[in-house]
């Protein structure tokens, strides 16, 4: 239908054209950059090779009327997951210093909505050589009921390169292969990352004992050189060992200095040694010489484990792991539990009670509890006991039970939790029990049920909760879909029952429950309330740019549609053109319904109404505006195939769309 369209078309005399002939888009790409080489592989595929580091240079040449708008892509995705978004669109597709994982299938996609797109697409190779990896790994084995031994030793030689490495074995500068000497085996081992070869010395022999380099090459590829690795095997070679100056565990207290040496006892050549901290790096201040760790003033911040790796490319790495735990301890809270056996939430004489109290500590085993009533140490006797480790707690929880509570019973707990004979101050918590200790409740204020808000504005999501004590508050989201409140935790507490939310998103909308805790509280089922966010915000809507060509006296559909907003419907539309004032369209009583839309119909395109239209909608928060470039064509009306040979275009299918109805006028 296209091509029906153009023979029309080339029949209309020049000035009747007017706008001249449309032409589907072609394309091409050339290379501009840094190529090493541009080849045709097996399969007739054009190929671009790169050296990694380089600048990857890519033009798309097009051609088409109207001129065809370009996007590139990648076989593995968007190519804008690798480089600048602005150069997707553009002609010319530029990557500097490029990195390995960017080599693949390239696209270049030309369109201008007349006829199919124009699809080209080019393969890139990068190019790379790494520095080679040589280990060394040595096997003793008995032969013959201990008669003699076998020393086997495994040089391993492994790289990354493209295209594939090739590797050359030297004793010194002799080369070595399997023919030559059938005291080595050269293969290449199973399941391994990388391109690895096995230099195997079988039962050693004295002339074993030499300097062996592992050679690799990609035949100098891109200008890519040759690369080598040497090591010096001795009847003294071995792998690392290490031992520590401390305890695998080291318990300091704040503000100490720390010292810790990781000795070798072992290794040939001599081991490098390396200090690591988990997790994280290493504290800020820390002094890391050799086997030597230093850190002055610890605090409990740095608490963790600290690991020193001696490694000679011999065996394995040898490893050794201090766990410095600081003496700190924080949070202290409480929990009161009623009596569980009677199924009750409240605090009644006569039945059982049961008060908990807990800190988070490092090291948390080593801490002690002492409880006081009324300031006074709290006695054991058969109705009130102490418990620790309940198993029902957190770890290292103390708890104290009053059995059949009595009038005597009330009063003020205080449980204080301390490090005996360390400088860490002690915390405490108090615990109130009387008449008036009940349970919390938890409700929403009248009026705050719903929270209405501009985006970009401060929020405050508010829930009241009474009782006594008052426990905190903890906020989530309800919407599975968004499991994270906005300061990225599932959870967050507020002690005062008032989220406070700085500003304010679109995404931020939905559903927030609040809940009491179960700590410095009662210890029952939580109680909980929700508060519904809407967020509001300008709309969005589409086209943001469209060029409409009809040909003259056709009419044309303009139509401006709201893709999203909150309030998610057009308050009021405003059409100009050429930057005037137009009179309001009528209203149509289905628009009128579900104003999601607003519209403009031309009924017959001019040359005086060809020229630029504006529509501005607004959803009583904000406003935002599509544009029509609208073109007057001179295609005669005797030949209405040119729009049905244009239909499904995107640029110009109001042109089509109004083409039948034309027709039938």
């Amino acid at each position: 239908m296209e091509v029906t369209c153009l023979l029309l078309l080339a029949l209309i005399p020049f000035h009747c054209r007017g706008q001249g002939v449309y032409a589907p888009a072609q394309a091409q790409i050339v290379h501009a950059g840094q190529a090493c080489v541009v080849k045709e592989d097996n399969i007739s595929e054009r190929v671009y090779t790169i050296r990694e580091g380089d600048t990857l240079m890519l033009q798309c040449l097009v051609t088409g009327h109207p001129r065809p708008q370009v996007r590139w892509t990648k076989t593995a995705g968007s190519a804008s997951d690798k480089f600048q978004e602005t150069s997707v669109f553009n002609e010319t597709l530029r990557i500097e210093r490029i990195a390995r994982t960017q080599g693949g299938r390239y696209y270049c996609k030309a369109e201008n909505g007349v006829g199919v797109p124009a699809i080209k697409s080019i393969r890139v190779d990068v190019q790379y050589l790494d520095e080679p990896m040589l280990t060394v790994h040595q096997t003793v084995s008995d032969v013959r009921g201990n008669f003699y031994q076998e020393k086997t030793v495994f040089l391993r030689c492994t790289v990354n390169s493209n295209p594939p490495a090739r590797f050359i074995w030297k004793r010194g500068s002799d080369t070595l292969s399997h023919s030559q000497d059938n005291g080595v085996d050269i293969y290449e081992p199973l399941y391994t990352q990388g391109e690895t070869k096995v230099l195997k010395l079988k039962n050693l022999r004295p002339q074993d004992y030499a300097s062996y380099t592992c050679q690799v090459s990609v035949r100098n590829v891109c200008g890519i050189p040759d690369k080598a690795i040497t090591f010096r095997l001795t009847n003294t070679t071995a792998p690392p060992a290490l031992k520590l100056s401390v305890n695998e565990t080291l318990v300091v207290n704040p503000g100490e200095n720390v010292t810790v040496q990781c000795l070798l006892t072992g290794g040939d050549p001599l081991p490098q040694l390396q200090w690591s901290h988990g997790p994280g790096p290493l504290p800020l201040g820390a002094l890391a010489q050799g086997g030597t760790l230093s850190i002055p003033s610890v605090q409990a911040r740095d608490s963790g484990y600290y690991n020193c790796t001696a490694t000679n490319n011999v065996g394995n790495p040898a490893k050794k792991t201090v766990n410095l735990l600081v003496r700190s301890m924080k949070n202290a809270t409480f929990q009161i539990t009623p009596d569980v056996i009677k199924e009750s939430e409240n605090i009644q004489l006569g039945q059982d009670l049961k008060l908990s109290c807990h800190v988070d500590a490092v090291p948390q085993e080593k801490v002690t509890y002492q409880w006081f009533k009324n300031g006074k140490p709290a006695r054991m006797s058969k109705r009130l006991l102490v418990t620790r480790n309940d198993p029902e707690l957190p770890a290292v929880t103390s708890s104290l039970e009053l059995i059949d509570l009595h009038f005597s019973d009330y009063g003020t707990y205080l449980c204080m939790a301390s490090f005996p004979g360390a400088p860490v101050p002690d915390l405490s918590v108090e615990v109130n029990i009387s008449s008036e200790t009940v349970p919390p409740t938890i409700s929403v204020p009248k009026g705050r049920a719903v929270v209405t808000v501009r985006e970009g504005s401060p929020a405050e999501l508010q829930c009241e909760v009474r009782g006594k004590p008052r426990p905190p508050v903890l906020w989530s989201r309800v919407d599975k879909e968004a499991a994270l409140l906005p300061s990225g935790l599932p959870l967050e507490e507020t002690p005062d029952g008032k989220l406070r939310l700085e500003r304010v998103s679109r995404d931020m909308s939905g559903t927030y429950r609040c809940q009491t805790a179960r700590y410095n509280g009662f210890n029952v089922r939580p109680r909980e309330a929700q508060v519904q966010l809407n967020v509001q915000f300008p709309p969005e809507v589409e086209p943001s740019s469209q060029d409409v060509r009809q040909a003259l006296g056709r009419p044309v559909l303009l139509r401006c549609s709201l893709l999203r907003g909150s309030p998610q419907r057009i308050a009021s539309a405003v059409w100009r053109f050429k930057g005037q004032l137009l009179p309001p369209p009528p209203v149509v009583p289905a628009a009128a319904e579900a104003p999601d839309h607003a519209e403009l119909r031309l009924d017959a395109v001019t040359r005086d109404s060809s020229g630029s239209y504006e529509c501005s909608v607004s959803n009583d928060v904000g406003s935002a505006a599509c544009l029509f470039q609208v073109s007057a064509t001179s295609c005669p009306r005797t030949t209405p195939t040119c729009c049905s040979g244009l239909r499904g275009s995107p640029t110009l299918s109001t042109l089509c769309s109004t083409t039948d109805s034309a027709s039938a006028s």
